[in-house]
């Protein structure tokens, strides 16, 4: 769980902008000829479905079964909302879909079922067997969950799996692996209590006394207390299971002495005197969400050697379930599996516990503010930690291999652990990382155009995300109206709002001004309006006199006509070092371009500038840079006056003996494209490039704004770099996502 601050109005529009829901379903073949349709349809189709009829296994080779997960509920258990039905379950099924893409690449649909009806549900999920490579039940009450998937566990032959009990087992497994590990324990000599009898917590002690753990060494507890050997009242079949021989009776009771304490229960249930009568060096998983049944401060008060993990995000130790599932099912479904076992379930565990053990990489550390080294605060991985994916699926899929469920085993491990290592979207662990950057830095920042709603929702996020102060500018009365009227009322109170007719500082900043610009033929009355009346000045003299800490502006105004604006109080010209680069992500890949807004029509001592300021750009945004002048000719043919230049810029970079890969004059494909690069065998590129210095700015802008509308790719920029303070200038197609994304660039000083 997350501890940033969510309204419900913000909540809202998440789902309901760009478009309702979160996600969509999009073409993976060509869907624009004739031919294409004859392929896709009638009567090409016909040869893949009797190739399936023929030979069933062949439909994980001709459809999306392989590589499919069905995301199911009946909505009887959403998160701690209860019994709310199949419908308004469809927002947490959805969700959950775009988890299993974002962690694994895996996709996955949604589906909610209107019963309450056991056997209808078991036959509904059967039924659709044939279309998924995997089914991922969710959010299901208990008793029923167990029911439900014991008997498509007996039925079908893919892999069903409850994550609500398993998920939560198998990183608690992970985390007790080390815990112990560290407290010197062994598993079959711990005594160990469970708070909470629902579906996760059954799971989490079945799941390891399979690892090790004795019977007579585990109490399970309930609200009505200890799940003790004759006791008839609240009892099931599945907490019989795990009844205990003891005269213990209450959890107070049973904590007393144990090394391990395990909580999927409530906030509050367990207290400091229980604390303090556990063994020496007690484990506590307090994973009760969103409040633990009791915080690491108050256990650690009592027992400072106790080794502490939570469900939460803002403690050491989450047990986090996105560590789990996705990768169970990336190894379950690339071994055609027929199901998630035991085996498999203890591979992931392992894995994870074995991950937490090695040196963690330097984008991790940076994400998360602080470097991530085994101990009793660190005893399991981060969700957002890039190894997870070939380093998880590869274990779970060998014990499948091993355990016999594996309908197409691997033949070649290490060729397989360096395709799910391609699998990586580098895009959002970039936007992760710059993101905990600009959390860190807690930086003031200067919203100029305080009359424009994207804006202030963006400046209102900014803050309410904890990334620092948001500095609106614009006139108060103004600012309260846009608010109110985009359902954010509440948060004029928390804003700072800035009037350039109200600051006491607006005569030292026209003093500042007037010395800048007084022979450049602006009078004192011209100097009064700029800084008095027009906010892009006015914000960058609040910066220029450290006032704020950092500047986001262009969403009202084109970008060249901010940046002269802005020119009045910093010196941001073609002359003055100042580059514009801009990120395009699209498809996994990130692409910067520049320049693409300070220089109109560079020279080959610009160009070979931009490159430097590019790269620059790029490894601030943890990317290996490699450059490419792009240009209509690859190295001298077709011959061109105008490609001259792109020829030159690279024996400019020569000569400064810089750092990093170059390249030119080259098409762009021969730049993107690797196939096309091995044409060119001398080129200095060991890959494709991720710089693009262009010849103009009217084709960086012309490139930029391409791939934003036809291709629907995300846009960052133009990123101001060669500046002496944090600006930052977005476009004025920007959503408040975009705005956001760019004061964060600022804030973090990218650039």
């Amino acid at each position: 769980m997350s501890n940033t601050k969510v309204t419900d109005a913000e909540a809202l529009a998440f789902h309901l902008q760009p478009t309702p829901g979160k996600f969509e379903i999009s073409a993976t073949v060509p869907m624009t000829t004739q031919r294409d349709l004859s392929l896709a349809y009638s009567p090409g189709v016909a040869v893949p479905v009797q190739a399936i009829a023929d030979s069933p296994e062949a439909a994980y080779d001709y459809t999306t079964k392989g590589n499919l997960v069905a995301v199911i509920s009946n909505g009887s258990a959403i998160l701690g909302l209860g019994n709310l039905g199949a419908l308004a379950s469809k927002p947490v099924m959805e969700g959950k879909a775009v988890l299993f893409k974002r962690f694994a690449d895996v996709n996955s649909v949604d589906i909610e079922l209107d019963t309450q009806d056991v056997d209808a549900f078991v036959n509904a999920v059967k039924l659709m067997g044939p279309t998924f490579g995997g089914v991922n039940l969710e959010d299901i009450k208990a008793p029923e969950c167990f029911i439900i998937e014991q008997r498509l566990k007996e039925e079908m032959d893919i892999p069903v799996f409850h994550d609500d009990q398993h998920g939560t087992a198998v990183i608690c497994a992970a985390g007790l692996i080390n815990a112990l590990h560290l407290s010197g324990k062994k598993i079959e000599d711990v005594k160990i209590v469970l708070n909470g009898a629902g579906a996760a917590g059954i799971a989490c002690l079945e799941l390891i006394k399979a690892m090790g753990a004795k019977h007579d060494n585990c109490i399970m507890c309930d609200t009505k207390g200890v799940i003790y050997q004759g006791r008839t009242e609240g009892m099931n079949q599945w907490k019989s299971a795990h009844a205990a021989r003891t005269d213990a009776r209450s959890l107070e009771d049973a904590m007393v002495g144990c090394d391990v304490f395990l909580g999927v229960s409530a906030k509050g249930a367990v207290t400091p005197q229980m604390v303090a009568s556990m063994a020496d060096n007690p484990v506590i998983f307090a994973m009760a969400n969103p409040d633990p049944e009791i915080t690491p401060e108050e256990a650690h008060e009592v027992r400072v050697d106790a080794i502490v993990a939570t469900g939460r995000s803002d403690y050491p130790n989450q047990v986090n379930n996105v560590l789990g599932f996705p990768y169970l099912f990336r190894g379950a479904l690339d071994i055609h599996a027929r199901a998630i076992n035991d085996e498999m379930k203890l591979a992931c565990a392992r894995a994870l516990a074995e991950l937490a053990r090695e040196d963690v990489p330097d984008e991790v550390a940076v994400a998360y503010g602080r470097k991530l080294t085994f101990g009793r605060d660190y005893i399991i991985p981060t969700p957002f930690d890039p190894r997870l994916i070939h380093v998880i699926p590869p274990a779970v899929a060998k014990a499948g291999m091993d355990t016999g469920v594996a309908r197409r085993p691997i033949v070649d491990m290490d060729a397989y652990t360096l395709n799910l290592k391609s699998r990586m979207d580098p895009t959002a662990s970039i936007l992760r990382g710059i993101h905990a950057r600009a959390k860190r830095a807690q930086a003031r920042m200067i919203f100029a155009e305080g009359d424009d709603p994207r804006v202030l929702r963006a400046a209102v996020q900014y803050q309410r995300s904890g990334l620092g102060k948001a500095l609106v500018v614009g006139r108060e009365a103004d600012v309260k109206d846009l608010l109110t009227t985009a359902g954010m009322g509440d948060a004029y109170r928390e804003l700072e709002v800035v009037n350039a007719k109200n600051s006491p500082h607006l005569p030292m900043y026209k003093s500042f001004l007037y010395e800048r610009l007084q022979r450049k033929g602006f009078d004192q009355s011209d100097v009064h309006r700029l800084a008095a009346r027009d906010r892009h000045v006015f914000s960058a003299l609040m910066l220029a006199h450290g006032h704020g800490d950092g500047l986001v502006s262009g969403a009202t105004r084109k970008s060249a006509h901010v940046l002269d604006l802005m020119n009045h109080v910093f010196d941001l010209g073609p002359g003055d070092g100042a580059v514009g680069i801009t990120a395009i992500l699209h498809k996994g890949r990130i692409v910067l371009i520049g320049d693409t807004v300070v220089h109109e029509w560079p020279n080959e001592a610009d160009l070979a500038d931009i490159a430097i300021k590019g790269a620059g750009v790029a490894r601030q945004l943890g990317l290996v840079p490699r450059v490419a002048f792009v240009s209509f000719s690859t190295f001298g043919y077709p011959v061109s006056e105008r490609a001259e230049k792109m020829h030159l810029a690279p024996m400019l970079l020569e000569k400064k003996g810089v750092d990093f890969e170059f390249e030119g004059e080259m098409a762009v494909d021969v730049a993107l494209n690797a196939e096309a690069q091995k044409s060119y065998p001398f080129s200095r590129l060991t890959g494709p490039a991720n710089v693009l210095v262009v010849p103009a700015r009217h084709s960086a802008s012309i490139s930029v704004k391409l791939m934003q509308e036809m291709a629907g790719a995300t846009i960052l920029g133009p990123i101001l770099t060669g500046v002496d303070h944090p600006i930052q200038i977005c476009s004025t197609v920007s959503s408040e996502t975009d705005i956001l994304n760019m004061a964060i660039i600022a804030a973090c000083n990218v650039g």
